[in-house]
């Protein structure tokens, strides 16, 4: 078996993320880890907040705490949501610690001894009003290209065009607001990425075939148009600090390393972080440190994110000149949208994950977002497509399902599965058809295509229902109280294999599936095509009990509550 190393993109630490965050990145990591997990394979899935840069000293700032304290508090408010959602993170960790500025430091000094690094002198905006210089996410102004009016210093929101603050139309301070802003000289250090061009075209190259369009298109692209020498440091109190050893000048002037340099970084540092806890049971560099051939490293994030993790990261590992694990595929997301409109952390737009927590359980969400996850393109959130997707999926073909199936063998037959007579000529179909359908939805498991996969597992739900109203147990049970009996005993077969199949998708759901059973193991181990065509792992006389209702359907009042409370109308992009 193999081991298998995922990552999804860092969120930033200021706030809680909102739906569009956690189906371009976390949930589908956390579906494929499951899955992963329950074939055999060794795996480690490592994640933690991006706790550096701009974001986190404004978002502090808003809230008058020292920017330390407010990023120790909101870390602990997103692994609560995170756990809530039911992400089996092997270990989330913070981009701000110890383990992570002794990891990005080295990396630093390795790719200055490596002649990859180079300190110039640059013209950067200065605000007299706020006394310094501002770093790019602390200019915001109008984008030259959209005409976005709140862009970033560093990158366009709307059309996500990396920019330069002196890029901006009419630039602001997002400290005061200030109009008044000079440019001024000042020292950075830069990372020499067109001196890592044709290694990183070569690596590229080696690995853009397997990777999905999106993520290959977009990293072509930024090959094509060059890799150009980037600053890595900023004007910042709160950030991995450049070392004195190496820097003293600019060590005595406070700066820190660029968020997008030590936030990929990160995964490294997460994974010592990790380690660290239990040193020796765990080994953080058989995970990254000549690894190619043990390791299959696979990361996901949505679109804006691919640049960094296609060009300008694999460009910093390649520098570094030590054989550090390189991603293996990188699984790009495009953007879910709201009735049209972007989903938006910094102008609240959208339905975040604390509040849809709030409404529902995990597993509404969870199934709901990796069936429609904007893999092909973008992909649009409504009250509407939600309500649909959950009673006709969750409510009616699973839900439903269970229920009767429980509920009539334990008024007819007692707590305990029935015997009845021996498979006929409908269950040997309804298992060769189980058997073809579990086949494809590991396929589009493996080959990463969640919505696929999604549409295979329905159509594993919907196989019962068909067996089901093809017997009628509520019929046959008037003239052939065996048969009944064998149908009732397959169909609970079948809820067996739901709970097995479905636990990457809707864990919460698959447990009290399993649990229905007094089976001398609760075990979620993956059942193959070939033993599930049998529909024999729950024997005849095992106890059992009718669960609660799976999944409530949601009325028209429902809908309408959530569409005042969130808003149900197009929004321009």
């Amino acid at each position: 078996m193999a081991r298998h190393l995922i990552t999804s993109a860092l969120p930033y630490i200021n706030g809680i993320k909102h739906l569009g965050n956690m189906v371009g990145s976390m949930l589908p990591a956390d579906v494929y880890s499951r899955y992963l997990r329950q074939r055999g394979h060794e795996v480690l899935y490592i994640c933690a907040t991006d706790e550096h840069g701009t974001p986190a000293e404004l978002a502090a700032k808003e809230q008058g705490l020292p920017v330390a304290e407010f990023c120790a508090s909101a870390h602990d408010a997103q692994k609560a949501v995170y756990d809530g959602f039911a992400l089996a993170f092997d270990y989330f960790g913070r981009s701000s610690s110890p383990q992570n500025v002794e990891i990005t430091q080295h990396f630093a000094r390795k790719l200055n001894e490596n002649g990859f690094i180079e300190e110039r002198a640059i013209r950067q905006v200065y605000s007299p009003a706020d006394g310094r210089f501002l770093p790019d996410r602390y200019v915001e102004g109008t984008c030259p290209h959209c005409g976005y009016d709140k862009a970033r210093g560093d990158q366009c929101e709307n059309c996500t065009r990396v920019l330069d603050p002196t890029d901006l139309i009419e630039p602001r301070s997002a400290i005061s607001g200030s109009t008044d802003l000079e440019v001024r000289e000042t020292k950075h250090l830069f990372l020499l990425q067109s001196k890592l061009q044709h290694e990183v075209e070569e690596w590229v190259a080696r690995h853009e075939e397997e990777w999905p369009q999106l993520a290959a298109s977009i990293a072509r692209k930024w090959l094509n148009e060059g890799l150009h020498d980037r600053a890595i440091t900023r004007d910042l109190d709160w950030g991995v600090p450049v070392p004195a050893d190496t820097w003293p000048d600019l060590a005595a002037e406070g700066k820190v390393f660029y968020v997008w340099f030590d936030a990929p970084i990160e995964y490294i540092g997460a994974t010592k972080e990790w380690a660290d806890q239990d040193p020796e049971n765990r080994d953080w560099k058989s995970w990254w440190y000549d690894a190619d051939d043990t390791v299959r490293y696979t990361e996901f994030m949505a679109k804006d994110n691919v640049p960094f993790h296609t060009v300008m990261f694999p460009a910093t590992e390649l520098g570094v000149r030590e054989p550090w694990k390189k991603v293996d595929y990188v699984k790009a997301f495009n953007w879910l949208t709201y009735y049209g409109g972007k989903f938006s952390t910094s102008q609240k737009r959208g339905v975040f994950t604390d509040q849809a927590l709030d409404i529902l359980p995990a597993d509404y969400w969870r199934y709901f977002l990796i069936a429609n996850a904007p893999e092909s393109d973008d992909s649009s959130f409504t009250w509407e497509h939600f309500t649909a997707t959950v009673n006709k999926d969750l409510a009616d073909t699973l839900g439903n399902f269970v229920n009767r199936v429980l509920s009539f063998s334990k008024k007819r037959f007692g707590e305990a599965v029935p015997a009845g007579g021996e498979p006929g000529e409908a269950e040997t179909r309804l298992g060769a058809e189980i058997a073809t359908l579990l086949a494809e939805y590991e396929a589009q498991m493996e080959a990463l295509q969640f919505r696929k996969a999604a549409a295979a597992l329905r159509a594993l739900w919907s196989a019962g229902n068909s067996y089901l109203e093809e017997k009628a147990p509520w019929l046959e049970i008037k003239t052939d109280k065996d048969g009944a009996a064998l149908t009732l005993r397959t169909a609970m077969n079948l809820i067996h294999l739901y709970a097995v199949v479905s636990e990457p998708f809707i864990p919460g759901t698959a447990a009290a599936m399993r649990q229905a059973f007094s089976l001398e193991e609760d075990t979620a181990t993956w059942i193959t095509p070939d033993e599930a065509r049998a529909l024999t792992a729950v024997a005849a006389g095992t106890p059992f009990t009718v669960p609660p209702v799976l999944f409530a359907k949601l009325t028209d009042d429902d809908l309408d509550a959530y569409k005042e409370r969130f808003g149900g109308e197009p929004q321009p992009a």
